[in-house]
């Protein structure tokens, strides 16, 4: 049940990211759940996630 949790959160961080397109905190998080996920929770994964995720966000918002 654990992976299924883990798929469900990968799918709803991206949609979520999906919907706020452009958008740097909405890419924070959804970059964040993402790598938080990817990496069995590793608070290092979290907070590149949260970076990458932002750039991202950021640079579409533009």
């Amino acid at each position: 049940m654990n992976t299924a949790k883990s798929i469900l959160v990968v799918i709803t961080a991206l949609a979520m990211g999906a919907s706020l397109t452009g958008c740097t905190l909405g890419g924070a998080a959804a970059g964040g759940v993402i790598g938080h996920e990817a990496t069995g929770g590793s608070t290092a994964g979290t907070i590149g996630g949260a970076v990458v995720g932002g750039v991202i966000g950021h640079e579409l918002g533009k």
